[in-house]
């Protein structure tokens, strides 16, 4: 998939910790297993010092535990955990569509979420979802929430929810059904909510970004069900064929 031009060029450094940060959640690294920065910087074909910043920003957001000689560690996740953390991220996220609906947004910031819904109507007009059509619409919708927070400028609020968006399943960047009517349902929720919020409707612009993120409730935890599953019989085979 080529790079959305209007998307910021990420830095080699997020590009290490995000390839990371794919690793584990995909089962590539699985739980319990050790993370040494040798082994995984010739794996990742890059130098120590990227890979030693990515493994603390990692542990910083929760995937990884951090053991006294040991050093990094791929933590595990129930799905509770997975269910508690995403019932959190809608009360959070919820509250800054509040926080910005009330002190209002500035012209960029306005202008932003404006163009993250438009290339929504965009790649949704098709009438179906193709698999690049998906990634472009979860990139945009993780930027549709990611200025929502930004524009409430609380930074307890941006750094709470962070914690929260960087367990395994439950970042805005994880969709957990890829089908086009229930994409569209999420995305005319965008709509929805940035009416809300450009209006100044603060109560009603919380309501929906809360209905907006719990509307999958179910499908999360049948999907983590299996993700969690999938990731545990990937880490079963690989340390057979170790």
């Amino acid at each position: 998939m080529s790079r959305d031009p209007r998307m910021p060029k990420k830095s080699h450094q997020q590009s290490v910790t995000d390839r990371l940060r794919a690793m584990i959640l995909e089962g590539d690294l699985p739980p319990g297993e050790h993370l040494q920065e040798i082994p995984l910087a010739e794996r990742m074909g890059v130098s120590r010092t990227p890979v030693r910043t990515a493994l603390s920003v990692l542990g910083q957001e929760g995937l990884l535990d951090y053991r006294p000689k040991r050093g990094h560690v791929v933590r595990r996740f129930s799905v509770e955990e997975v269910i508690d953390g995403y019932e959190v991220r809608a009360m959070l996220e919820g509250m800054a569509c509040r926080i910005a609906a009330e002190r209002g947004l500035s012209p960029g910031a306005e202008q932003l979420l404006r163009d993250a819904v438009t290339r929504g109507d965009e790649i949704l007009s098709v009438g179906r979802l193709t698999d690049d059509g998906f990634e472009k619409w979860r990139d945009l919708n993780e930027v549709f929430h990611g200025e929502i927070l930004a524009a409430t400028r609380n930074r307890s609020l941006i750094e709470a929810t962070a914690r929260t968006l960087n367990m395994p399943f439950v970042s805005a960047r994880v969709i957990h059904w890829d089908d086009y009517e229930a994409i569209k349902r999420s995305h005319d929720y965008h709509h929805q909510i940035l009416a809300a919020i450009v209006k100044g409707q603060g109560v009603r612009a919380e309501s929906l970004m809360r209905e907006h993120v719990y509307q999958g409730i179910d499908i999360v935890r049948a999907k983590t069900v299996e993700a969690l599953a999938r990731i545990e019989t990937r880490a079963a085979g690989l340390r057979a064929v170790a």
